[in-house]
């Protein structure tokens, strides 16, 4: 994750200087954001899609942004929002239930030739597949992003106590997973 940088954030209130400075926040917030949409939704159209309207979202908002929060915060919180809202969508058209979708994403896992990888990531990708949406999001965040629960905290508006909850079972779920396949 990138290092929120003041100077580009009094940049972006500027409107003499705000177009250079978001076309900067796109090249800095890119990657870090796409393999978190790309964790989420595991294909690759479905992600640069969503990161498309991440961004969007975030350029039509923009005068809202006070700076209360990071700008990265602000950033991942619109990334995760656009994300479960697709997925939402999605199991809803399809009619899927979420024990059906953990087995579509596995499936999905292993037809994606995005994906590079060796028997114990793909493996652990299949794992990380099966969690619930929640668990999901936390997992791949501190384990994958490697972000604080307090970052965390702020982008999803659950208590740090239960995001500790919630990984600890992920990781219990995925080592359980990772023994029985």
């Amino acid at each position: 994750m990138p290092q929120d940088d003041p100077a580009l954030v009094e940049r972006l209130r500027d409107p003499a200087t705000c177009r250079e400075a978001f076309g900067e926040v796109i090249s800095r917030y890119s990657e870090p954001l796409y393999w978190l949409i790309r964790r989420m939704v595991n294909s690759h159209d479905d992600a640069n899609d969503l990161l498309q309207n991440t961004f969007m979202k975030a350029w039509q908002a923009l005068d809202n942004f006070r700076g209360d929060a990071k700008l990265s915060t602000w950033l991942y919180k619109i990334a995760v929002n656009e994300s479960i809202t697709h997925l939402d969508r999605e199991r809803r058209r399809a009619g899927v239930s979420l024990d059906d979708e953990a087995s579509a994403l596995a499936h999905t896992i292993e037809a994606d030739e995005w994906i590079d990888g060796d028997a114990l990531s793909l493996k652990l990708r299949k794992a990380v597949a099966t969690l619930p949406e929640k668990q999901r999001l936390v997992f791949n965040m501190k384990y994958f992003d490697e972000m604080k629960y307090e970052q965390m905290s702020e982008i999803l508006g659950t208590s740090v106590g239960a995001l500790k909850a919630s990984y600890h079972l992920a990781v219990k779920k995925i080592e359980q997973y990772l023994q029985t396949d």
